[in-house]
């Protein structure tokens, strides 16, 4: 059984973004190039022409149920067109709730930027030097404390890894934050 058979056995001929009754296409999901079973989905015209340029914000309202998908390749389409619409209240709310392993995540970010460089909540580039804004309580690993939601973060730095920035809040020690959890002041 070929690659394009098997993913619409799995979505049962249905768009697995907007789940609508349409004509699919075959989508890799970037970084990846190639279709296949692991690294593609199956979309409608509406969603393939959406997915890089999103016009009709409320079309991806869709994506409060197929965040919840099994399939990985669905989980980190849905997280980038969310993260990219965050600005709406619906979409955040979506990404407070969304669960990704790891290595999807993972996925997800590389996917979201060529250079691989840090993006706040919105989705703009963090630079070294720039002020931000915890958006959600964290909690601080090997400490019972948390980062309170509004904290601000003042001349962060960027290491090796684009997920994570360093800072020092309220000026207590030096910590880690991931980048997505802050906005740019």
């Amino acid at each position: 059984m070929s690659s394009e058979a098997t993913m619409l056995e799995r979505c049962q001929s249905k768009c697995e973004l907007c789940a609508a009754d349409a004509p699919l296409t075959a989508y890799a999901v970037p970084p990846h190039s190639h279709v296949t079973v692991d690294y593609a989905i199956m979309v409608c015209d509406k969603c393939l022409g959406e997915i890089e340029e999103p016009k009709d914000i409320n079309h991806w309202r869709c994506l409060s149920d197929s965040m919840w998908s099994q399939v990985p390749a669905v989980q980190v389409t849905a997280w980038r067109q969310l993260t990219r619409l965050n600005t709406e209240s619906w979409a955040q709310d979506a990404l407070d709730m969304m669960y990704m392993e790891e290595d999807q995540m993972n996925w997800a970010m590389t996917g979201m930027s060529a250079d691989d460089k840090p993006f706040d909540c919105n989705g703009v580039e963090l630079k070294k030097g720039d002020d931000v804004t915890v958006i959600k309580d964290l909690p601080v690993k090997g400490t019972n404390q948390v980062i309170k939601q509004g904290t601000v973060i003042r001349g962060i730095s960027i290491g090796d890894d684009p997920k994570l920035v360093s800072g020092k809040a309220n000026g207590g020690q030096s910590m880690y934050v991931i980048a997505e959890y802050c906005r740019k002041k």
